[in-house]
């Protein structure tokens, strides 16, 4: 379902210091927009940003970029991190001093906007990108718009020239998720873990704790199986 315009989101993002509007100028020297030079992982999709909130606050040793092309998710992506990090909305006479309290907050995570049909124009191998976490993505059922899926061996190809490590992926979609291990090994990847429910998987992500996002709690009162993979770059 498409997300309604927010006429807030724009300006939010624009004033907001863990934004970026320009994501192609920082190709090839990511870590520059950090505090600290650390791991560099990113989601693709990011929606309404509660995963990418609760991962970023619970691994401050890790750097994250939250891509979507939406701004009205964006938006909400942002205002969900502020809530994650316990950053209250501000009055007009204290958005000054938030604004500094959000600088000090964040420092290992940024959002940005962008069309990850193109996502080689904005990250390079010099970017060492050590993993990217696809949740969820729009499954595409209709064959002639297979190619859009991001998982599909376009985009993975695409991610093969920055990527460094390895593809979380998770996903409600049965035909999505079967395709997807034909792309992931025709791809030249290696598929390392399989799962189709997650839920009954302990410590599936490498000993780390899954974090459900907001379509996944949806899916799972809904009786609908949780389908995840863990996928190596072939060196």
């Amino acid at each position: 379902m498409r997300m309604k315009f927010k006429p807030w989101a724009r300006k939010e993002l624009e004033t907001s210091p863990f934004y970026i509007d320009d994501p192609e100028e920082y190709k090839n020297k990511w870590n520059t927009v950090f505090e600290k030079r650390q791991k560099l992982h990113i989601e693709l999709g990011c929606g309404k940003g509660n995963f990418i909130a609760k991962l970023s606050k619970s691994n401050q040793n890790i750097n994250y970029i939250a891509i979507d092309l939406v701004d009205a998710m964006l938006g909400m992506a942002k205002r969900n991190v502020e809530a994650e990090y316990g950053i209250r909305k501000s009055t007009i006479k204290e958005e000054i001093e938030n604004e500094i309290e959000k600088q000090k907050a964040i420092k290992n995570l940024k959002l940005t906007r962008y069309d990850i049909s193109r996502i080689s124009n904005m990250f390079g191998e010099s970017d060492k990108i050590e993993r990217i976490y696809i949740n969820f993505c729009n499954p595409w059922p209709r064959g002639k718009h297979h190619k859009k899926r991001l998982t599909h061996e376009v985009q993975l190809n695409q991610y093969a020239k920055f990527l460094n490590g390895e593809i979380f992926f998770k996903t409600d979609d049965d035909s999505l998720f079967e395709d997807s291990l034909k792309y992931f090994e025709r791809s030249g990847y290696k598929v390392e873990k399989i799962t189709r429910d997650l839920a009954n998987e302990v410590l599936f992500w490498k000993g780390e704790k899954n974090i459900e996002t907001e379509h996944e709690k949806m899916f799972k009162e809904q009786g609908i199986k949780i389908k995840a993979l863990i996928a190596n770059k072939a060196i």
